[in-house]
This record gives structure tokens, sequence and C-alpha cells, in this order.
């Protein structure tokens, strides 16, 4: 009797103890709901998410952690055909998401017909990996515009798994999730089980002003703007900040102001209730502004803002 016990004992902690981590990327055309996915997968919003085109920068890693799983998620910015060297940057980004993941998903949107670039679309449907395609917004469709939708996609990218999802209702989001861990590899947490993100607490406050930037200046104003935080002073019921909003021209500056600092206030105090609760507790955020002259097209200024990493 006791031998038997002896035998299953260590069958047993070894399933107990199998642990899958591995790298999971999101990829598709800007404003097709990455972000809103990876912040539902996550339960954080860590990816800042607006109606305009080319929200995302920057390659942005959140971590989902449990107790025998860690998924390592990789939201990027949208693919689009560069037209400065910033974007050119932003494209790098959405490159290297196919050099290191073990999950490739690629997600698309109700009424879309095809990716942007078609090189990019040529290394999903090649990909040696595992792909999910995601047919996104299918709460703003009917019946028949999700069949005609899922059969078109299937088609297109057969070696994909197809997935119809809100990520915005949450819709189908836990079972997609579910075979994510199902696909995962086995091995050991790539981070601390506690770590959320990649990004230091400063990129967030960057990411959050530039999003009420995004939703309240128009045409290219937004696109000019990049968020520098020079002080992060964290004290036990305060956290006190400073950032700099750098601008390509001088008449940007003045629109950024607004009349008697009116623009620049609205920004700075919806900002701050944001980051009030992303830190849970209370926020002091000084403004500025300052005019940096096309540093959107200087790989030394890039550099310095985290992008062009070549």
């Amino acid at each position: 009797m006791s031998s038997s016990i002896f035998l299953i004992l260590p069958l047993y902690s070894k399933f107990f103890l199998m642990h899958k981590a591995g790298f999971v990327n999101i990829i598709g055309n800007p404003n097709v709901g990455k972000s809103t996915l990876m912040n539902a997968f996550i339960g954080e919003k860590l990816s800042i998410i607006t109606s305009k085109a080319q929200t995302t920068r920057h390659r942005i890693l959140g971590i989902v952690n449990g107790e025998d799983f860690q998924v390592i998620l990789s939201d990027t910015p949208g693919i689009i055909k560069p037209a400065y060297e910033l974007q050119a940057s932003m494209m790098d980004f959405v490159k290297s998401a196919f050099e290191d993941a073990d999950v490739l998903i690629y997600m698309v949107e109700i009424g879309e017909k095809e990716l942007k670039d078609e090189a990019f679309f040529k290394k999903i449907t090649n990909s040696k990996i595992p792909v999910l395609l995601l047919l996104n917004k299918i709460d703003n469709s009917n019946q028949e515009q999700l069949e005609e939708q899922a059969e078109l996609w299937q088609s297109k990218v057969p070696n994909a798994e197809f997935f119809p999802i809100s990520a915005l209702q949450g819709f189908n989001v836990q079972n997609v999730f579910d075979r994510i861990i199902e696909l995962l590899p086995e091995s050991p947490a790539f981070y601390p089980k506690d770590q959320l993100t990649d990004k230091p607490e400063r990129f967030f406050v960057n990411e959050a002003i530039r999003e009420k930037i995004l939703m309240h200046y128009k045409k290219e104003i937004p696109y000019a703007v990049e968020v520098d935080t020079e002080e992060f002073f964290e004290e036990d019921t305060i956290i006190r900040m400073r950032s700099v909003i750098m601008v390509e021209r001088e008449t940007q500056k003045g629109i950024i102001i607004g009349h008697k600092g009116s623009a620049l206030k609205r920004v700075g105090i919806e900002a701050r209730k944001d980051l009030e609760k992303f830190f849970g507790k209370q926020v002091h955020l000084e403004l500025y502004v300052k005019v940096n002259k096309n540093w959107r097209s200087n790989q030394k200024q890039l550099r310095r803002f985290g992008y062009n990493q070549r």
C-alpha cells in the first residue's frame, strides 16, 4: 500500500507544478480594437484608447499572471505605410512582434476587407506559430454581415483559428484567453509574478496626457505632440509630476495652451483624474509646453523618446 502511494505522489506533483508562459503579440490595422482587447485581458488600462488612428505609438507589454501561467501581451501600433521617421519607427515595433511571439493575434473589425500592408499580411498567412484571427466589433453588425465577414477572413487566413468577438463588450474574450493559455509552451515565468507591465511609471504619465490631447485637439496637432515627464516624486499620499508637452511649431504651442491657458488646464485636470485612479493616490501635475522643431523626423530625438531603436 505504501509503495503505491510513493509512486503516485511524484506524478501528481509534476502535473501540479507545470507552468506555462509565453509572448502573445496583437497586430492589425489602426483602430481595430487592439488596445481595448489588451486592456480587457489585463483588467487595467495600460494602453490609451481614442477614435484617432496611430493612438498607440510604442510596443507596450501587459502581463497577466495566474498560479500556473504567465501571459505576456504585446499591444503594437496599427499597421500603416510610414510617411515620416516616427511612423517608420512605429512599424519597427510591429516587425519585432513577429520575432518573439509564441502566439500571434491578428485582429480585424467588421467591414474590413484587407490589411494595409501586403508584406505584413504574407507574414501572417505564412506564420509557423499559432495564429488567432479575431473579428472584432461584432456588436456593430447583423447576422448576415457577420457570416459574410467570417467566410471572407477564414478564406484569407486559412492557417488561423477564428473567433468573433467584441473587445469593448467582453463578448467571447474569455474564450480567446483560455485558448491562448492552451497554446502557450511550458515555461517558467519571464517576469516577477506581481509585475503588470515592462514600462516605467513615467511612460503612463506621458500616455495619459497624450490621450487627452488626442481627444481634445484636431487635425495635425495630436500627431505633432510628444510628452516627456521630467520629474516624478512619489511620497506616502501624493505623487508630484512635472511634464513637458513638446510640439514642432510655435503656432501649435499657442493652440495647445489655448485662450488664457484654458485648453492646457483641461488636459491637466482630466489627465490628473486618470492618473489618480491608475496610481491609487493623489497626484499633483504641472504641465508646460515647449517647441522642439521637427522632432518626428529627427533620429536623435526619436531615440530620446524611446522610438528609434535601430
